[in-house]
């Protein structure tokens, strides 16, 4: 690879450490809107077609591999959601920087393998190395 590439991918990796920097507040997690039946058989709720008492929300999410579920009040709604947004953009930028780098790595990888292949052919270095032999000692008789 070319140093050429190597510089592309170390400004996009700046670029994205950039981006990183600029994340604001952020959640995981799925918001769900839900109505509910309070049970009393003369109220709205119980009627047929109703949907019931409501919205209530709530987030949910996986910690340690239980599902979390949290109420979330109707005045924070838009903020969970602009939240759950800017978690999702974290998560991409995350998972580009991490692929980035990964190929800054392998470009670095190659550019001095093949440095180290042309000192070698300027040097006239044989590509296999030669095997150091040790000096053979008398035996005493």
């Amino acid at each position: 690879m070319a140093s050429h590439d190597i510089k592309e991918l170390t400004n996009r990796q700046a670029e994205l450490r950039a981006a990183m920097s600029q994340v604001h507040d952020m959640r995981p997690g799925s918001l769900v809107e839900r109505y509910r039946v309070c049970g009393k058989p003369g109220c709205h709720c119980a009627q047929p077609g109703d949907r019931g008492h409501g919205p209530c929300w709530s987030l949910t999410r996986e910690v340690a591999g239980k599902t979390v579920t949290k109420v979330i009040p109707a005045h924070a709604v838009e903020a969970t959601r602009s939240q759950m947004a800017e978690y999702k953009r974290f998560r991409a930028l995350l998972k580009e920087l991490v692929e980035t780098s990964e190929q800054l790595c392998d470009a670095r990888l190659a550019e001095q393998q093949a440095a180290t292949s042309q000192e070698a052919a300027k040097k006239g270095a044989s590509k296999v190395s030669s095997r150091r032999r040790s000096s053979r000692r008398s035996t005493p008789s």
